[in-house]
């Protein structure tokens, strides 16, 4: 059973009894902040550094964690995936800024830019986008998907197999 999440803070406790509270945190892009310019893709002028994230509360059995980054206002139909990480290990609390694209303890798929690991915005001109950072508590140690099949395979597999997640969003405009 997926269990629903507070967008981001610290985790909480109900009470002694209760489990904490799956929550996913980050200084560089917090919830309903603007993403900055270290996060922006070489088109908007960025360097496409990942955020920093940081993630506590993950439910009992965790064995891995995975991370996605999904832009849902692209004008595609189907949003545009920035982001797919997985396979990495249960006893990760977090990613650092500017995760590596062949980073070692995961996996990260080719996105829709056509790049392995996480590429920032590049919107058309027009109202900002969201982008919704996730971190998936997995029940596996590996997901056992190639790195090169498409990214659908490695979504589907975290989305039908996660325990809980946890997201925060934030935002970006391009300039006119």
């Amino acid at each position: 059973m997926n269990q629903s999440a507070p967008q981001n803070g610290p985790s909480v406790l109900a009470d002694a009894s209760s489990p904490a509270v799956f929550a996913l945190s980050s200084d560089a892009a917090p919830d309903g902040s603007i993403l900055e310019h270290a996060q922006l893709s070489p088109e908007q002028g960025g360097p496409s550094l990942s955020p920093d994230l940081r993630w506590s509360g993950a439910p009992k059995g965790t064995r891995s964690f995975a991370v996605t980054c999904y832009d849902p206002d692209a004008p595609t139909g189907s949003g545009f995936w920035h982001w797919i990480a997985w396979d990495i290990p249960a006893d990760a609390s977090g990613l650092p800024p500017g995760a590596e694209r062949e980073a070692s303890g995961m996996l990260q798929a080719v996105n829709d830019f056509g790049r392995p690991g996480y590429d920032g915005p590049n919107p058309p001109e027009g109202p900002a986008h969201r982008y919704v950072f996730t971190v998936h508590a997995l029940p596996v140690e590996t997901l056992g998907i190639d790195p090169s099949a498409p990214h659908v395979q490695a979504r589907f597999a975290i989305v039908t197999q996660q325990l809980a997640s946890a997201s925060i969003t934030a935002t970006y405009r391009a300039p006119a």
